[in-house]
């Protein structure tokens, strides 16, 4: 008795500790690329305004500009890609369908012949083919995941793509152009902003990721810090030349 009570234990501890994060539900990548492209690019675009000796107005304008057309771009961009990606999906999905419908004897070998390649017995592997294929749709299912590596039912969503990125680039702009939007009159408390953003994003991607949260941060510090230093150094030599 105490030996099955242990055994169902250790099965509820396996259950409970083998769950797995959402990977393919279209928010994470836009919403990650566009919080750093939001971060990085307004700040290099306002860091080479202020390099070139402008009004605190011209400041604060182009940083709002440069949230509002990059935050639309982003958002923009993202649901036409993976629109497009889904599209292509439903496709080869639709290509798929249609040869379980006119060979489904072919397919059902050519699902058999899978599971025997990955070592399956060739009996038990055509046993096995045969009765997954018994259902049209759970067929089709299988052989998209076995072929082309997806899941019809969880396909990513452009609209929740569009979404994540437009939020997430609007948060990152936001950043570098806030103090000056509360009076700051000099750079460095929005590059001081800027840059706690920067190790955050970078900590809060190798959280998710599992990687390294310093060295994820201090590597997006350093990216976006040598944007910054290379866009101030433009923008001070063209308002030397201009001026």
């Amino acid at each position: 008795m105490a030996i099955i009570e242990t055994q169902a234990t250790l099965h509820e501890a396996h259950r409970d500790n083998h769950t797995h994060r959402d990977v393919n539900g279209g928010w994470l990548r836009p919403a990650v690329f566009g919080a750093m492209d939001g971060l990085v690019s307004n700040l290099a675009l306002m860091t080479g305004v202020v390099g070139g000796a402008v009004s605190h107005q011209t400041v604060v304008i182009t940083g709002l500009a440069g949230l509002a057309a990059g935050a639309f771009s982003m958002a923009a961009g993202e649901y036409t890609s993976v629109a497009s990606q889904r599209e292509l999906v439903e496709a080869e999905l639709d290509v798929e369908r249609r040869e379980l419908r006119k060979h489904p004897e072919d397919e059902e070998e050519e699902l058999a012949s899978l599971y025997a390649a990955r070592g399956v017995d060739a009996e038990l592997a055509r046993e096995v083919a045969r009765q997954l294929s018994r259902d049209p749709e759970q067929a089709l299912e299988i052989h998209a995941r076995e072929e082309l590596g997806i899941d019809p039912g969880d396909l990513p969503s452009p609209l929740v793509a569009a979404v994540s990125s437009f939020g997430a680039f609007a948060l990152g702009a936001l950043l570098p152009v806030l103090p000056f939007l509360l009076g700051a009159t000099a750079l460095w408390p929005a590059l001081l902003l800027s840059f706690v953003g920067l190790f955050g994003c970078g900590a809060v991607v190798a959280r998710v990721t599992a990687r390294s949260w310093w060295f994820s941060g201090l590597r997006q510090l350093a990216l976006g810090g040598a944007a910054a230093g290379v866009t101030y150094a433009l923008g001070t030599l063209f308002g030397t030349v201009v001026g």
